[in-house]
């Protein structure tokens, strides 16, 4: 019995010893679904000793990340700004962009409402505050109540680029942490409009409207009006384990998560 306690307290340092770390930081909308089951995959196809770590607080967190070295992969929902690269090559790390799907941003309300679409031009009203009550749009009167996310979200700052002109969101907004989190307080909230992530637009007790006559689906994405490009960033000598994870997620099976998840393959447009 000694012989076999030993063996296996040796195999488990060896396990241990070969074990990996990845660490991804960033995005939301990545790092909530998308990501972690792409984690998983990764780890079903033969990668058993490597372990994740995921923050997902949002895009603007990923580069600073990527730069001291506590990220191996950053997320982002849009695109490195220039400062950020730069910064980043301030301290030694030369980034490389990887896109790795499309994503449409959709507009929800509470499943109850009776609004069912809206124009490009009503978002932006209702988004910057010129629209503040819902009879104004053809809904039951009541005051709008804006969801969004936070300041530190790719998603935050790509609706004020698409949807809003790049205008400031009204002091009444009220921020949350992630998609989850607008589509349920959405769902509780008769008055509620938000906007989250494909992934995120079928959440219960809650709608997705449609923008311009086009609905918030795969198929429709060239048309929609509010789809968008999400990356994986890496340094230009990404450790073994990054790249690997980068090859698989280029993969078949890796394509097929990404469909699933409810996020568009790059490929599939």
């Amino acid at each position: 019995m000694k012989i076999i306690s030993t063996l296996i307290a040796t195999a488990a340092m060896v396990a241990v010893a070969n074990a990996q770390t990845l660490s991804l930081k960033g995005s939301d909308t990545l790092g909530a679904k998308l990501v972690p089951q792409l984690a998983e995959g990764f780890k079903a196809a033969g990668n058993k000793n490597v372990k994740f770590e995921i923050a997902a607080e949002g895009s603007s967190t990923a580069f600073p990340a990527l730069a001291n070295g506590t990220a191996q992969l950053g997320m982002s929902s849009r695109k490195v700004k220039d400062e950020e690269r730069t910064f980043c090559r301030t301290k030694g790390v030369y980034l490389k962009e990887h896109q790795i799907c499309y994503d449409m941003i959709c507009v929800i309300v509470n499943k109850n409402s009776p609004v069912a679409k809206l124009t490009k031009a009503q978002v932006a009203k209702i988004f910057t505050g010129q629209i503040k009550d819902w009879s104004e749009i053809g809904g039951a009167p009541g005051k709008i109540s804006i969801y969004t996310r936070n300041t530190s979200s790719g998603t935050y700052k790509d609706w004020q680029k698409l949807a809003m002109g790049g205008r400031d969101y009204p002091s009444s907004s009220l921020k949350m942490a992630g998609n989850e989190q607008i589509a349920q307080e959405v769902a509780k909230n008769k008055s509620g409009i938000g906007y989250v992530g494909l992934a995120y637009s079928k959440t219960s007790g809650t709608k997705a409207l449609a923008i311009d006559d086009v609905e918030p689906v795969a198929k429709n994405s060239k048309r929609y009006v509010y789809s968008r490009p999400c990356f994986l960033y890496a340094p230009d000598q990404p450790s073994a384990e990054a790249a690997a994870f980068m090859t698989y997620v280029e993969s078949a099976p890796a394509q097929d998560i990404i469909r699933r998840v409810g996020f568009i393959p790059v490929k599939d447009l």
